[in-house]
């Protein structure tokens, strides 16, 4: 007689059936391995220096015209000057000091690629190096703010569903204030009032206004579970209320965490670029997705499209793949809600 699976068991049976599945967790893997590494300085960390010409061309179009690139290019003229301008000239007896002077603080100029794989910016900045940079940063704000979202939710809307009441009533009326406006109106309004540009505010923005979702689906299933015989047995045996809310029934809502979670880390990320294109995300000192996005405005003028297609095509990569795998977590972790 084979031993019986439990829920999770079961779940990630269902869900790594597939070869869809599995390729997903390869993708995430990748771009998880890079942000890690990023954080850990062994990628891109010197992202933010010249080391081409102003939009030096991707490497398949390195003979192409660019005069943007020649015009960034540092020139030098040795002025010679006669015997009849330093008869006039009253510095002219020091020019002996000024040439030992010079060679104290001479130093080589580092030649500048005239092409990168993925070609460069307007600074001269490898656009592979600032895509890994702004994966980075882009990903950890997307994780981050949906943890701190789903812990709001989660811990508000198991005080609304277990306790109901004057507390459900309460923290029902909060919601009500969040949910009155459009979700990106109340995040540009908050930004607008924070205005302290960096990381850890969009990861700020974000939690606060996006645990609405996560709160009411938590509370409508305490409501259910508060009345179920496993409850009243650690009702029956003393249990208090904190340990019935999140030892006895926490664990039968997990499930519902995880996929909020993975769903929240998407559409963070969306938000995110949407914040700093607008201008209310990660600080022009930093870099993002939503940064490089909106920095192609005026390359795009000049012809200059390869910044705008990396940064397009990773995160439609990161997007795309953290979307389908959240679909197949949550038909793994409900097969009853696919059936329907």
């Amino acid at each position: 007689m084979s031993k019986s699976q439990g829920f999770w068991a079961q779940a990630m049976r269902r869900l790594f059936s597939g070869w869809l599945a599995r390729g997903c967790v390869l993708v995430l893997l990748v771009f998880l391995s890079m942000t890690l590494a990023g954080w850990a300085g062994l990628v891109a960390k010197n992202w933010d220096e010249q080391v081409a010409v102003s939009y030096a061309n991707p490497n398949f179009m390195k003979d192409a015209p660019n005069p943007q690139g020649e015009a960034s290019r540092l020139t030098y003229a040795k002025i010679e000057v006669d015997e009849a301008s330093r008869a006039v000239d009253p510095l002219a007896p020091n020019y002996a000091k000024f040439d030992e002077l010079e060679k104290q603080y001479h130093q080589d100029e580092t030649p500048l690629d005239w092409s990168r794989p993925m070609g460069a910016d307007k600074q001269g900045r490898d656009i592979v190096d600032k895509v890994i940079k702004a994966s980075q940063v882009s990903i950890t704000v997307g994780v981050m703010a949906a943890v701190f979202a789903v812990l709001i939710g989660t811990v508000l809307g198991a005080l609304g569903g277990y306790f109901g009441g004057i507390i459900d009533a309460a923290l029902e009326w909060v919601y009500s204030v969040f949910t009155a406006m459009p979700y990106i109106l109340l995040v540009m309004a908050i930004a607008s009032i924070v205005r302290t540009p960096g990381i850890s505010t969009v990861v700020f923005i974000l939690a606060i206004t996006g645990w609405t979702g996560t709160y009411r689906l938590i509370r409508s299933e305490y409501v259910k579970q508060r009345g179920r015989e496993y409850v009243q047995a650690a009702n029956a045996i003393g249990a208090s209320n904190s340990r019935r809310m999140f030892i006895h029934i926490l664990p039968n809502v997990s499930h519902l965490m995880l996929v909020q979670l993975s769903q929240l880390v998407v559409d963070f990320i969306k938000s995110e670029v949407v914040l700093s294109f607008l201008g209310f995300g990660v600080p022009s000192s930093s870099v993002s997705w939503g940064v490089m996005i909106s920095e192609v405005r005026a390359e795009l003028v000049l012809g200059k499209w390869w910044q705008l297609a990396a940064a397009a095509g990773v995160m439609s990569l990161f997007v795309v793949t953290f979307g389908l795998f959240t679909d197949l977590l949550r038909d793994a972790l409900d097969p009853k809600a696919r059936r329907k």
